[in-house]
């Protein structure tokens, strides 16, 4: 099998061998889950519980007053009493609102939807279904899956591609999932190739998962509803796993500036959420838990952890999850090159939350910024084809038209140019803080 790629980038230490092979070890029932009300990118929700409220699993607990279409409801993950409503520090670092829930016995069992034949209903079911089960993307964005599977009529789509790279160090939950269910793979694969109308699907992997292959053409052959589906292995490279570099490395076409996916007739989804979607019309069952990646040189027993949305690292027995704290010095989550570090291990898991990476001294090295050189690296790295010293020039003298036009915009926050730079210059924060100073310009001037 031909090994595709895309152009730049960078070969990064993996540091998958901790977890790499192991299945989903499952966290049957914390005592407690802290959900947050919101976990998607969209407009916020509001609790449609109380203090003292008894919940039952998959139960609606949190939705939009006026639900839009950038709107997804939260549900209970666990089944006990509501104990408390109140902000929480959650993985972005921000407070938010949280649903916090004691786990405890309530009559009536789970309360799911009942289950919905993808391909008998219409598009607009499908696609209710799918909002109503509160799906986001759960390779970490988090962008409502009802709104990718509707494109406008403008934009046709011809491909769907499924993202099974996994090309952050450490993580290999994607690993875990494709090998836990196959089969519920291409059926959500299958349901959201019905909903696009899309007859043609590549599942991406890069080679270093090569041992998958055979397991996905079993269940391609044993499934595929008519639908043109096949795996290619992709080189493993950083940021292989981003849309934009899948989409090049699969078709050799290229997103354009300012762009979507859907701009070049492709929808890009991650493994686990097509197995979500699966769940969710075959059982009724909404997001409520999701497989993640423990690992890291303070975690004494990494796994690929499968667990209830809202539990707390710290919640787990020490004989599930044994944490060298003498030696934890940073904890990350999601991948070390795109998550957020936070302050504790007292931060719930959510619905984007793909591995959490507890790190020692040694995998946190830390370093002072010297003067950039104009040495070019972070150019010839960029899989974006973006000017990352162009960009740090711009912000720093305050010219925000420049760093725009030198591509602010269009960076994708995947620490490529940092990790390549020999001054050390934290350019990724510093892009993340332009963006949000673009945005706060662009408000203030809307307001004029």
């Amino acid at each position: 099998m031909a090994v595709k790629t895309f152009k730049r980038g960078v070969h990064l230490p993996e540091r998958k061998d901790a977890t790499a092979g192991k299945p989903y070890e499952h966290v049957s029932s914390p005592k407690q889950a802290v959900i947050p009300i919101n976990q998607h990118f969209g407009a916020p929700n509001k609790s449609l519980v109380a203090v003292g409220d008894k919940v039952r699993r998959g139960q609606k607990i949190a939705d939009a007053v006026n639900p839009g279409p950038m709107t997804v409801p939260v549900h209970a993950s666990i089944s006990g009493v509501v104990k408390k409503i109140e902000p929480r520090t959650q993985s972005n670092n921000l407070e938010g609102l949280c649903v916090v829930i004691e786990a405890a016995e309530v009559e009536g069992g789970d309360d799911f939807m009942p289950p919905l034949d993808a391909f008998s209903c219409t598009k607009d079911e499908a696609l209710a279904r799918i909002r109503e089960a509160g799906l986001v993307g759960m390779g970490g964005a988090g962008f409502p899956v009802h709104i990718k599977l509707n494109p406008p009529p403008n934009k046709p789509i011809d491909l769907v591609i499924l993202d099974g790279a996994e090309c952050e160090p450490y993580l290999t939950t994607d690993e875990a999932a494709i090998r836990r269910n196959p089969a519920l793979l291409i059926e959500g694969l299958c349901i959201i190739m019905k909903i696009t109308g899309v007859k043609r699907a590549v599942i991406g992997m890069e080679d270093n998962k090569a041992s998958l292959v055979p397991v996905l053409e079993d269940a391609i052959k044993e499934s595929t509803r008519g639908f043109d589906i096949t795996v290619e292995l992709l080189k493993s490279k950083y940021p292989q796993g981003g849309e934009k570099m899948l989409i090049t490395a699969i078709t050799g076409k290229q997103v354009p500036s300012g762009g979507l996916p859907m701009d070049t007739g492709c929808i890009v989804q991650n493994v686990g959420t097509a197995i979500a979607i699966a769940e969710a019309f075959q059982l009724g069952k909404p997001l409520i838990e999701r497989g993640l990646t423990v690992s890291g040189g303070a975690c004494k027993t990494p796994k690929n952890i499968y667990a209830p949305i809202g539990t707390l690292i710290s919640d787990l027995p020490p004989e599930f999850m044994d944490i060298d704290y003498e030696k934890l010095r940073k904890i990350i989550f999601g991948g070390p090159m795109m998550g957020s570090a936070v302050p504790s291990i007292n931060i719930p898991i959510q619905k984007n939350t793909s591995g959490i990476i507890l790190m020692t001294a040694k995998e946190t090295a830390e370093f002072a910024e010297t003067p950039c050189i104009r040495c070019g690296r972070c150019i010839r790295t960029c899989a974006c084809w973006l000017s990352p010293v162009m960009i740090n020039i711009g912000l720093n003298s305050d010219d925000m038209d420049g760093a725009v036009k030198a591509g602010l915009l269009d960076c994708i926050e995947c620490g490529s140019c940092a990790f390549v730079c020999p001054a050390r210059i934290k350019l990724v924060q510093r892009f993340r803080v332009g963006k949000q100073r673009f945005r706060a310009q662009q408000a203030a001037q809307a307001k004029k």
